[in-house]
């Protein structure tokens, strides 16, 4: 080991060690001898790294405190865009059904407002099928193969809907777990959500977690949509917003 460093007593080089980045601690620190490739794959560097950070879990709930790290300190919604606010910047694999997808500002006619003041604008859908998706690259996002196969943390899908008082719609969310060559690894596809003319146009979460899914998952694949069920023309469909996808630690 690095000189004079081995004679420390184990706890203080776990108390030296736990001030370096985790990052080079996995891809560099580990890699100096077999006593500190065992500390940094040991649980008591993390248990401290996470209490120094306020990431707290109880000790019996947690199986590996180095996946739990990373996972909590990269905890983020991956839907890029979820509220409309940069246009349909990110959205692909869109279907303009009737007169196609719009985005609307809060609570928009015949709406109520979202649970939450963070978000100010929903995408409405028309009176033919709308849908639009949007695919994830988890290596891309920083969730590194072994972590994906090997922990295989929960992936957490939600989504928020709604329809105007004065008109009835449908509603729809499919979310795909993709394999390096896109082979469909799980799968969850809601029900057709319909909402009839008359409901009190309040948002409604809709939520699924994904877990045990198995080795290989390197894609998620989101979409949703939805139409009016009266078939008026403009945009009196189903309405989206708040969309997330968050892995779990």
């Amino acid at each position: 080991c690095l000189s004079g460093m081995e004679s420390l007593p184990e706890a203080v080089l776990v108390r030296i060690l736990a001030s370096i980045p985790a990052v080079e601690l996995v891809l560099v620190c580990r890699l100096v001898c077999c006593q500190w490739r065992n500390l940094v794959d040991g649980a008591a560097l993390w248990i401290l790294k996470c209490q120094q950070e306020g990431l707290t879990r109880a000790e019996s709930e947690v199986e590996n405190w180095q996946s739990f790290y990373f996972l909590s300190k990269k905890r983020r919604n991956l839907i890029k865009n979820p509220c409309g606010e940069e246009g349909f910047e990110h959205w692909g694999e869109v279907e303009n059904g009737g007169d196609g997808w719009k985005i609307e500002e809060l609570p928009g006619d015949f709406g109520k407002e979202f649970p939450s003041e963070e978000v100010h604008k929903y995408f409405v859908t028309s009176y033919e099928w709308c849908r639009k998706a949007q695919v994830i690259d988890l290596r891309a996002e920083g969730y590194w193969e072994e972590l994906m196969d090997t922990t295989q943390p929960k992936i957490m899908v939600r989504d928020w809907y709604a329809g105007r008082s004065d008109a009835g719609c449908l509603y729809e969310l499919c979310v795909k777990l993709l394999s390096e060559n896109e082979d469909v690894l799980a799968e969850y596809k809601s029900d057709t959500v319909t909402i009839p003319e008359g409901n009190d146009g309040s948002w409604t979460e809709i939520s699924h977690t994904f877990s045990s899914y198995g080795p290989g998952v390197r894609f998620v694949h989101f979409e949703h949509g939805g139409q009016d069920t009266l078939f008026w023309q403009g945009w009196f469909g189903a309405r989206v917003t708040g969309s997330s996808v968050t892995l779990e630690p």
